[in-house]
């Protein structure tokens, strides 16, 4: 028997929805697994804080009917594991399918927020086609149809987010458009955390087991969230503060520590550590000491703006969660569109480490495991994958100038940085030759 809300009554009370929205005030593009485990979870609480039920969710598909044909038959409902506990969340009201009337959704009235988690390389392909030029397109219908502001809150991993999403927005819009975009629309920056692996079979068997009924929307989660959301809105908002949600003046600071030390740890692991999950990689000693060392030797330095937080402690919970076994949090996943990821995870702190006189060598080990993933993976997801692989036949001087003169990764400063460019180099003969854990010993042996 399928969940539902006709089917509801047969899930125990304590894992029923809290909030049972009578209005959709939220519209959220790219209805992946990541959101219903953290933004629509987030507006379910705080409709439960605060009674005000405004906030149900619209979700809309870019690219597959895969979510709409999993949550429309259920009402929309679906389950979140968190560890042993399981609930049922009810802040979606409706998923739209890739040709559906979006734009419809966009100037509705009562639709006051809309937000994204549209992956990295949506924001660097030509964004017409794709989920932006499908805002734009509602935007338009919303100007015209005189709705009211509107704010658009970007929830991907980039930096200044919020700006680059604007910037896309305002690029493609025609003057009467851009006008009213620049007097109603606002693009608040944030920072999401929360770790969701891809849903697999043996999750959903769990979740009926536990709910007593099949739910072919079901995700696992961590117990850690996060999220913190630059304190700007063109008009009203769910309550997500009541609900947890950090609402500050400035991101960047947050925004630079978990992009750097969380997602940048994740892609060491995905292109060096040869285990199927995360938790298997920090299992091995020498492997969680490279994660340390990465994270207090070369990203730490970089991060400012954090007086009063525990930064420590922070770092000590990312292990700890990487650790977590319940999680099976696939290193496959995280190694997907690495093209897009590497530079704000790891280039960027690398300039830094450089521009003060230093080598950022854990880095370069890092980015050096990407390059022998790129050049040797048979089956590589990538939108560069074309320009990424290699014959394997090549020194690795030869594969690092290939690989460093793709400006769109690495721009024409570390092309040419020659210390960055023999830090990578050395580290990439050294894994051909040694291999990851001989690798890391050598490395650790010569630290200063």
């Amino acid at each position: 028997m399928r969940l539902s809300r006709a089917t509801l009554s047969r899930v125990a009370p304590t894992a029923r929805p809290l909030a049972e929205p009578r209005l959709t005030g939220v519209v959220h593009l790219g209805i992946g697994a990541f959101h219903r485990a953290h933004q629509a979870v987030y507006t379910e609480r705080a409709m439960a804080e605060t009674g005000d039920d405004r906030w149900g969710i619209c979700g809309a598909s870019q690219r597959s009917t895969d979510v709409a044909d999993r949550l429309r038959p259920q009402d929309c409902l679906y389950g979140v594991r968190t560890g042993d506990e399981v609930r049922v969340v009810g802040s979606v009201r409706d998923v739209l399918a890739p040709g559906d009337d979006l734009a419809a959704r966009l100037a509705a009235p009562e639709t006051a927020v809309v937000t994204l988690t549209i992956t990295e390389k949506a924001y660097r392909r030509d964004p017409r086609p794709g989920a932006i030029g499908r805002l734009v397109a509602g935007l338009r219908a919303r100007a015209a149809a005189d709705a009211g502001p509107l704010t658009v809150v970007s929830c991907d991993n980039l930096p200044d987010n919020g700006a680059t999403l604007a910037g896309l927005v305002t690029e493609l819009c025609e003057p009467p458009l851009l006008q009213w975009v620049e007097e109603n629309v606002r693009f608040p920056a944030t920072m999401v955390d929360r770790i969701v692996p891809a849903t697999t079979q043996a999750d959903l068997d769990d979740m009926a087991a536990r709910l007593g009924v099949t739910d072919l929307g079901a995700v696992v989660t961590e117990p850690f969230t996060q999220w913190v959301i630059e304190d700007s809105f063109a008009g009203d908002r769910p309550a997500w503060d009541k609900a947890g949600a950090l609402l500050v003046g400035d991101v960047r600071p947050y925004e630079r520590m978990k992009l750097r030390l969380l997602n940048g740890s994740h892609s060491a692991i995905a292109y060096l550590s040869g285990a199927a999950h995360v938790s298997g990689a920090v299992d091995d000693p020498a492997f969680a000491g490279f994660l340390r060392r990465l994270m207090d030797d070369d990203l730490s330095p970089t991060l400012d703006g954090l007086d009063g937080f525990d930064l420590a402690g922070y770092k000590e919970s990312l292990l700890t969660r990487f650790a977590n076994p319940g999680l099976r949090h696939r290193v496959a996943q995280i190694a997907v569109d690495g093209s897009q990821k590497l530079p704000q995870r790891l280039l960027d702190p690398a300039r830094d480490r450089l521009a003060g006189g230093h080598e950022p060598r854990w880095i370069a080990l890092a980015v050096g495991g990407w390059m022998r993933h790129v050049t040797t993976s048979r089956e590589l997801d990538d939108p560069l994958a074309d320009r990424l692989r290699g014959d394997g036949t090549g020194s690795a001087a030869a594969t690092v100038n290939r690989l460093l003169a793709i400006e769109e990764i690495f721009g024409a400063d570390l092309r040419e940085h020659r210390v960055f460019r023999e830090l990578v180099t050395d580290c990439l003969e050294r894994l051909n030759a040694d291999g990851v854990a001989a690798t890391l010993r050598a490395l650790d042996a010569g630290r200063p």
